[in-house]
């Protein structure tokens, strides 16, 4: 496929609409910087047009839904073509879905509860448009290899339903606990792709030359972490109540820990994108464990545990996958620019940030931390944001640096 998705006008194609991630990666960040200035800075962690919805709940839907939900297309509408040789997606079928993904984010930015339908009908148009690219190469290789992407997209707009649902009808706790399930299934994404992802990167940093793979991932650490957060996820909906959830998060933490052992590769280990990968990684371990120890009485509190895998091992990921993918497939080495460095630096002191005076450390930042984190978060995005448009938006043979 050509680089560019064609102009019908003048013949020639823009590079951003020549694949999901150069359109949507962009469009994530872009809302990623908004939505956190707008709730802290600009509605003072409300929400102007919310009266039934609680604006948290707002406010958890728009991270998960509105950022990490763009970015997931980017990376999906990328990789599945990819790893199926297939043709990618480009042009109007992008324009397509990210015209399905707009009207939530605008409507999510000021809570407007009356929108709600509307807002939910384009949101699910969108996650079934995603579902359709992902699940069509697919079909057409008659493969079943990556079919586990589309159960989870696929659950994932049965999520958004179920959401919206309880929005309607007033079940806030059920839409809470749904909310919940819904940043699980993004775990389980981040497991899945990391899984794939690392194998290449931790190869480049032991080989940059690419003549050898000399590093092999534990076969049985592939698919566990993914395997026991959706064995947590479902615990946590069946019997919310019990502490079969909270033995689960311990076991799902105990799977991320381990998978840390991947990363024992040597100094290869401090390249900046290696490292993130296995932060994120750590995290995830550390979210699961604050929350498992939480359900079984311990002076921890759950939000404190979500926290660290909504904005440590999710951001964490997600910035990671931007930069990685953002460089290769801009056709350049995976050699990590400064902004790059940065960018991943500020996401990881996000986390830190905001759950550390929970854990009684730095707690002279209590109250504040709200609004650091939230800055930190934002800084990160718009550090990639700057660094990484110029390639982005490059046409064919010209340098478009990364700052």
């Amino acid at each position: 496929m050509s680089q560019h998705s064609i102009d019908a006008a003048t013949g020639v194609r823009h590079p951003l609409l020549a694949e999901g991630l150069k359109l949507f990666f962009p469009l994530a960040a872009a809302h990623a910087v908004l939505l956190p200035l707008a709730w802290v800075a600009l509605f003072g962690l409300g929400l102007p047009f919310a009266r039934e919805v609680p604006p948290g709940q707002w406010h958890a839907h728009e991270m998960i839904f509105g950022t990490y939900g763009a970015a997931l297309a980017g990376f999906l509408a990328s990789a599945m073509p990819e790893w199926t040789d297939t043709k990618a997606r480009s042009g109007r079928a992008l324009l397509l879905l990210a015209g399905l993904w707009l009207p939530g984010r605008l409507i999510g930015l000021v809570g407007a509860d009356a929108l709600i339908i509307v807002a939910g009908a384009t949101d699910l148009a969108f996650l079934l448009l995603l579902l359709f690219f992902v699940a069509a190469p697919l079909i057409a290789r008659r493969s079943t290899r990556h079919g586990s992407f589309v159960l989870w997209v696929f659950f994932f707009a049965l999520l958004e339903l179920a959401i919206r649902a309880a929005w309607l009808t007033g079940a806030t706790a059920l839409s809470g606990r749904l909310l919940h399930a819904a940043l699980a299934v993004f775990l389980v994404f981040l497991s899945l792709a990391i899984a794939r992802i690392n194998v290449v990167v931790v190869n480049h940093a032991l080989d940059p030359s690419g003549e050898t793979t000399p590093y092999r991932p534990h076969p049985g650490r592939q698919n566990l972490t993914a395997g026991l957060v959706a064995l947590q996820l479902a615990a946590a909906l069946l019997w919310p109540d019990s502490a079969v959830p909270a033995w689960l998060a311990l076991a799902a933490a105990a799977a991320f820990f381990d998978r840390l052992a991947e990363w024992f590769i040597g100094r290869a280990v401090l390249r900046a994108e290696v490292l993130a990968l296995a932060a994120a990684n750590a995290y995830g371990g550390l979210g699961f464990l604050a929350i498992g120890l939480s359900g079984l009485g311990a002076p921890l509190s759950p939000m404190t545990g979500l926290h660290l895998l909504s904005v440590g091992a999710l951001g964490l990921a997600v910035m990671a996958v931007f930069v990685i993918a953002g460089l290769r497939h801009s056709g350049r080495d995976l050699v990590l620019p400064a902004s790059a460095k940065l960018a991943l630096a500020a996401m990881a002191a996000a986390g830190l940030v905001r759950t550390l005076p929970e854990l009684g450390i730095g707690t002279g930042l209590a109250g504040l931390h709200y609004t650091l984190a939230a800055l930190l978060w934002s800084a990160s995005f718009a550090i990639w944001l700057i660094g990484f448009w110029p390639i982005l938006n490059a046409r064919k043979g010209e340098d478009g640096g990364c700052g």
